[in-house]
């Protein structure tokens, strides 16, 4: 699927990467110094995302416009679900209703056990 992506730096190839997730696994994009330094300039947040942990995540799925810092093996556990529940050349009811409910939980995180209020 095109409309998802994720973009982080890489220390041991010196350079910002570009990767689809998809049912044959991550494609590489390439992805100009140029590109990455004017995504930066438009959203400043990204200037510090530490390299090869965090990932900015681009979901443009059904006509989304989300766009999320997270953990990198966040980005590779939606690779995972993707080729684990694609199926056929439009990936099926499985594999989209999986994938939308990986961006849900994004939207909608479940506190974590240091976030629970008593009380």
């Amino acid at each position: 699927p095109i409309d998802m992506a994720f973009l982080f730096h890489s220390t041991p190839d010196r350079r910002p990467v570009a990767l689809y997730p998809g049912p044959a696994g991550a494609t590489e994009s390439l992805l100009s110094l140029d590109a990455w330094g004017q995504i930066v300039a438009s959203n400043p947040a990204l200037a510090d995302l530490e390299p090869d942990v965090e990932a900015l995540l681009v979901n443009r799925i059904d006509g989304a416009r989300e766009y999320y810092r997270v953990p990198i093996d966040r980005c590779f556990a939606l690779v995972g679900l993707i080729r684990t529940r694609w199926r056929g050349l439009s990936g099926g009811a499985e594999a989209w209703q999986a994938i939308r409910h990986f961006f849900a939980e994004l939207r909608n995180p479940v506190p974590t056990r240091r976030e629970w209020r008593h009380g």
